[in-house]
């Protein structure tokens, strides 16, 4: 791959990042309707709306892909995804049932710089730059728990209190549990063909390169929306 293909495909990957970005992985107008005029409990559209939430919210699943990118021992995948499962189920839940408030843009943010991160550690950026490369494993976890909190800030605009709301949001907690492993699963399939090849490395590089540049585009973006909102 070329100098030349790297640079279009930068481009192409930036534009496709943006308009992401300005569609964003909201709740659809149908769905909040739905989840604000609810009463009661109800398992099953809440755990296919969590798993669709999952697998259209773009900024998760490039920070997972960054996780799971040089992973290849079925134990630490396992690990990592635990911990980060574990981190996110814990502020949706909280943040929800508490009533946390935080602002969507600047939680947004975070989750792309998480991005940014991922993409960083992978191409050996902290051991050029520091010499040491940081507890990844403390690291999937506090972003975990901001994707979580992100997570929260999606859905406790809509969700109704009462005495179905906890199974609610366990529901949806399950549907984006699904969500990631489906999503998880096709990304594996992917990078177990694609670790095959002979340039993976280079081409390795180049795709982490990119992880760093959609995460800061989705930081620019959401950090914006946050000094306006």
């Amino acid at each position: 791959m070329n100098w030349t293909s790297v640079l279009r495909l930068a481009s192409l990957f930036a534009l496709a990042v943006v308009g992401l970005s300005a569609w964003g992985h909201d709740l659809s107008p149908d769905n909040a309707r739905f989840v604000e005029n609810l009463s009661g409990t109800a398992p099953g559209p809440f755990i296919y709306l969590g798993a669709k939430h999952m697998v259209t919210g773009y900024d998760h699943l490039l920070f997972l892909l960054g996780v799971i990118f040089f992973l290849r021992r079925p134990g630490d995948i396992l690990l990592y995804v635990t911990l980060f499962t574990i981190g996110h189920s814990t502020t949706l839940l909280l943040g929800v049932l508490a009533g946390w408030h935080v602002n969507a843009h600047l939680i947004d943010a975070i989750i792309g710089l998480s991005v940014v991160y991922k993409g960083f550690e992978n191409i050996n950026g902290f051991r050029t730059l520091v010499g040491k490369e940081l507890d990844t494993r403390l690291i999937v976890f506090l972003f975990g728990l901001c994707h979580g909190l992100g997570l929260a800030t999606k859905i406790q605009g809509y969700a109704q209190s009462g005495d179905g709301l906890f199974v609610n949001l366990l529901s949806f907690n399950l549907g984006v549990e699904l969500g990631q492993f489906i999503a998880l699963g096709l990304m594996l399939l992917l990078l177990y063909g694609w670790r095959r090849l002979v340039n993976f490395q280079q081409q390795a590089f180049v795709l982490n390169s990119l992880l760093m540049c959609a995460g800061f585009i989705l930081f620019g973006y959401q950090f914006t929306g946050y000094i306006l909102s």
